[in-house]
């Protein structure tokens, strides 16, 4: 049995499920400059009084607290859960907590007019019961309110005036309207945890990401010249895989072969040579100069550039000879090559995370990353994050942020549901997903609904690679050009950050043996002689200009999924204040497919309404119900239909 409390009595409001809250404290939620922070907490106590609550928050190194009052938006239906919001316009962490008070003056008013409502006049005992509550309201303020107050607490306190005025008195909105500014707080009691938000710039929620391999496109040199073509696009980032110097000790050749030929110029993750490591550039790429050129030439055009940072090395690594000890060992001394099996790369061997030397290991991966950031490089694609301790992973995001808070860390783990959450948890900005393959209806629907309506948005940024050098789905495989086009819209409508691999606008679906998801001639092991000509560019140019115009498409949270009564047709409505799109998308690569899309009597929307198709120009006559659609892959995808406010 709990010992009494030494400093008074226990408090009598009860304030529990405070969101958004991650994992009871130990993680922040998510949020980017310029959003909401809408928090909500159940409060309540014993007994009948009236209670407020508020918001206290605190933006990054202020040292001055700020509140906004929390409200009861639906109490019939919800009489004890509070909300508020607060403004975030700083990038950093934000503090924030709950407060409640039981009001005197509300819960006595309160109770007056219960008894006058239930005819029980008797009322001298709670009248002289206000007067000193008003008296000691109108010692809280001056001026004409504190002489209102006064003049209401000196007439609820004469017993020679009727009961009736005095209690009209009493109920005098204007007095109300006072004290409500000058609140009295009985029992005030805080939410048992402070907890944070973490603030960061709205790139990390936000953007088209093309991933290019700069030995196919002329080095640094070549990529430069293209990023006009790049931004005219509307992509925002573009993403190099290592640009490092590449190992020949069991250099991997075309096709994965274990053995390159000569001038074969082998895997970009096959990390260090003679030439350097992690801190290096391969020279046929450019120097340290031309890359400093091409970061500054993206920034020119409104791009940034993505590095890809890979734990890994060659066997021509110099760390393998200036610091043995940092890698694992067989008991007969050999070095053990990377595998995930039925995957095996002999071209690289992983860091011991568990060394003697763990320490000197953390501190020298901070510090490449730290030196990318020093040549202007703000965002990192991680390397299968998932096989590495995600305590250092939560070490090094922190390290890095305190020295530059606008770098965002993308984690490339395609793992177990556990792990991509807890490294999202521990700061990664954005995360690779499962919508690779998800291609029906119900999966789809399901795993968006997982992403933007359980816990998970509050911490779990998607980023929606449609394909990646290591991933060419079985749909990209069998669909046709339909199925480029199909799952291009998906990723650009539903997510608000998604990406292609080069070759994705040249349909390139050719796999290396059927049932592989690697690439035939994967760019990975050879250079090929890439150029922006793609047929499909102009309709990848058409969404990204939608996404960037239409803020509805820039969030996740705010999807709804509508019946269709047709599983190879997928629905949903996008809503933002001011503006509702609703996207129908037909699944199926090869057929034409009808049905209809009901929109709910809870939508938001008219009961009538007119649409305009933004790919099209079309206008539609729609309302709440069903209304008929029908797609046709040989002519179009998908319908993004604008609602047109009246």
């Amino acid at each position: 049995m709990p010992a009494l409390p030494t400093q008074g009595p226990p408090p009598r409001i009860r304030i529990e499920d405070v969101s958004p809250d991650v994992d009871c404290g130990r993680f922040r939620a998510k949020r980017c400059v310029g959003d909401d922070l809408e928090v909500a907490a159940t409060i309540f106590r014993d007994g009948h009084d009236v209670l407020r609550a508020i918001a206290r928050f605190r933006a990054p190194g202020a040292r001055r607290w700020r509140e906004v009052p929390m409200h009861r938006p639906e109490p019939e239906a919800s009489p004890d859960r509070w909300h508020a919001a607060f403004p975030l316009d700083a990038r950093g962490r934000w503090t924030w907590v709950v407060e409640a008070w039981s009001d005197p003056f509300a819960t006595w008013r309160s109770e007056l007019e219960r008894k006058l409502a239930a005819g029980q006049l008797d009322l001298d005992p709670e009248l002289a019961e206000g007067a000193v509550i008003l008296g000691a309201a109108a010692g809280r303020t001056t001026g004409r309110g504190a002489r209102r107050l006064e003049e209401a607490s000196r007439m609820l306190g004469d017993p020679a005036r009727p009961a009736e005025s005095r209690a009209a008195a009493a109920l005098d909105a204007e007095l109300s309207a006072i004290c409500e500014l000058l609140p009295e707080s009985t029992g005030r009691t805080e939410a048992p945890r402070m907890l944070e938000v973490d603030v960061e710039r709205p790139r990390a929620r936000f953007g088209a990401w093309y991933e290019l391999f700069p030995r196919s496109w002329g080095g640094f040199d070549g990529v430069l010249a293209r990023l006009p073509e790049f931004a005219s696009l509307g992509f925002e980032v573009i993403y190099l895989p290592p640009i490092h110097p590449i190992g020949q000790t069991n250099r991997k050749g075309r096709n994965d072969a274990l053995t390159a030929a000569p001038g074969e110029p082998g895997s970009p993750w096959a990390i260090g040579s003679a030439l350097g490591g992690h801190t290096a550039i391969h020279p046929d790429l450019g120097t340290i100069e031309d890359f400093d050129r091409l970061v500054a030439g993206a920034a020119d055009h409104g791009l940034e550039l993505a590095l890809d940072f890979a734990i890994q090395c060659s066997a021509d690594h110099p760390w393998l000879t200036e610091h043995p000890e940092w890698f694992y060992r067989r008991p007969d001394g050999t070095l053990k090559y990377a595998e995930n099996p039925p995957k095996r790369y002999q071209d690289i061997y992983n860091v011991d995370f568990g060394c003697a030397d763990w320490r000197a290991l953390w501190r020298a991966l901070r510090d490449v990353v730290l030196y990318w950031v020093g040549h202007g490089v703000r965002i990192f694609r991680v390397d299968n994050p998932h096989t590495k301790p995600v305590a250092f992973w939560e070490w090094l995001i922190e390290e890095v942020r305190a020295q530059e808070p606008e770098v965002i860390f993308l984690a490339e783990a395609f793992t177990r549901a556990a792990m991509m959450r807890e490294l999202a948890k521990v700061g990664f900005s954005q995360s690779y997903t499962y919508f690779t393959w998800k291609n029906t209806r119900h999966e789809l629907t399901e795993y968006v609904e997982e992403l933007a309506h359980s816990q998970m948005q509050e911490y779990f940024r998607p980023n929606f690679f449609v394909n990646t050098p290591d991933i060419l789905s079985e749909y990209l495989q069998t669909g046709g050009t339909a199925a480029f086009a199909i799952r291009l819209t998906l990723a650009a409508t539903l997510a608000p950050t998604y990406g292609i691999y080069s070759g994705f606008e040249h349909f390139e679906g050719t796999p290396r043996h059927p049932g592989s998801e690697e690439y035939l001639n994967s760019e990975k092991y050879e250079a090929k002689d890439r150029h922006l000509d793609g047929p499909l560019l102009p309709f990848i140019s058409m969404l990204n200009g939608l996404r960037r115009d239409h803020p509805a498409l820039q969030r996740l949270e705010n999807v709804t999924f509508l019946e269709t009564e047709n599983d190879q047709l997928i629905a949903y409505l996008k809503r933002t204040p001011g503006e509702s799109l609703i996207v129908v998308v037909n699944l199926d690569p090869r057929y034409g497919q009808e049905g209809v899309t009901i929109v709910p009597a809870d939508s938001g929307l008219p009961p009538a309404f007119t649409v305009v198709d933004l790919l099209s120009g079309e206008s539609f006559d729609w309302r709440l119900g069903r209304n008929y659609v029908r797609l046709d892959p040989s002519r179009r995808v998908a319908h993004i239909l604008e609602v047109v406010r009246s």
